[in-house]
């Protein structure tokens, strides 16, 4: 696996302070946004939509509004339509499909996704949620399940012809010995920094978009990803904010700064040696981590805006965060 040095990294974060810098129209298979499809909209009580006590279509759980309003994640040739461009836009050839277990609401949803990924050469790894009764030997049989039922598919994503498997809050399970039965077939991500606790695993990546502004731990991960043969794959966010979700939380703001987190942890996981760099989030509206776009004039001015971001406003801040993730994936290709 090919290793960015941090001189080259520091290299990349100058240059993204430079003006015309060309961006390849190719997607990158390297970069993989987490995705939410558990949204619903009215015929489902607005699913997910409705979080922290909110009353869709103008009062939604989260600090930001989308574009689209409240969609529907079974909107395929609407919503998830126009995602799928999005996605293209920023550049991402990977999203990481976020999957609650055998026959779940987002279990359900998974072919309309493939077939809109497919349509434009998007693929499809894979984030197993921690729903309940979850364990190793469960986790080894959703493994074969969605390789049975969803390899077939054009867009499901392969990496040496093994398919790519994140699994979230892993240190849950203490003994993943049962991983050994899909090696040769998967590649299963440990969500930690902490190298004693990846036995059995393929890699590990980190989603926590605060943890990515400080990295702490980062260049030993990395490095002994690269040692070992594993993939190391860091998690980038442009922010975090749940207030409007989680109403009381005492989890951090993380500030988007007007851009600048986004290219700090952009250049943590370079500088880190990262194989694949994984973003937090597509998404993910209840935590305010997401660079889908979100109203530049929304409903309330309760709720936050792009304006700002890289000195952009209007329109072209609704999508400034996509842009900024295709001019990463682009510069890190140079180095990759």
């Amino acid at each position: 696996m090919r290793r960015i040095s941090t001189f080259f990294a520091a290299l990349l974060l100058l240059a993204a302070t430079l003006p015309g810098v060309a961006h390849a129209a190719a997607l990158s298979s390297r970069t993989q946004l987490f995705y939410y499809p558990w949204y619903g909209g009215s015929a489902t009580g607005y699913r997910h939509w409705v979080q922290g006590g909110h009353t869709p279509p103008s009062d939604v759980g989260a600090n930001f509004y989308p574009v689209l309003g409240p969609y529907d994640s079974g909107d395929f040739s609407g919503a998830v339509e126009q995602h799928m461009r999005w996605i293209e836009q920023s550049g991402a050839g990977v999203i990481v499909y976020s999957w609650w277990g055998q026959g779940s609401y987002e279990d359900g949803l998974v072919p309309g996704v493939l077939e809109a990924a497919a349509r434009h050469g998007i693929r499809v790894a894979w984030h197993l949620e921690p729903y309940s009764g979850r364990t190793a030997a469960s986790t080894v049989s959703d493994v074969d399940y969605i390789l049975g039922r969803y390899g077939s598919s054009p867009a499901f994503y392969r990496e040496g012809g093994r398919g790519a498997f994140y699994v979230f809050e892993s240190l849950r399970i203490e003994d993943w010995t049962p991983l050994d039965q899909v090696r040769s077939s998967a590649i299963v991500l440990a969500q930690t920094t902490d190298t004693s606790k990846v036995a059995h695993f393929g890699g590990m990546y980190t989603y926590d978009a605060i943890a990515g502004a400080t990295a702490l731990g980062w260049r030993e991960a990395g490095a002994y990803c690269e040692a070992n043969g594993l993939v190391w794959a860091p998690s980038v966010g442009p922010g975090y904010n749940d207030d409007r979700a989680v109403p009381g939380n005492t989890t951090p703001t993380l500030s988007r700064d007007n851009g600048a987190t986004y290219d700090r942890e952009w250049q943590n996981a370079l500088s880190s040696g990262a194989d694949w760099v994984s973003v937090t989030s597509f998404n993910e509206w209840h935590e305010g981590s997401i660079i889908e776009p979100a109203r530049s004039s929304p409903p309330s001015p309760a709720y936050e805006t792009f304006t700002g971001a890289y000195g952009t406003s209007g329109a072209a801040a609704e999508t400034a965060y996509l842009d900024r993730t295709r001019y990463w994936t682009s510069a890190a290709g140079r180095w990759w």
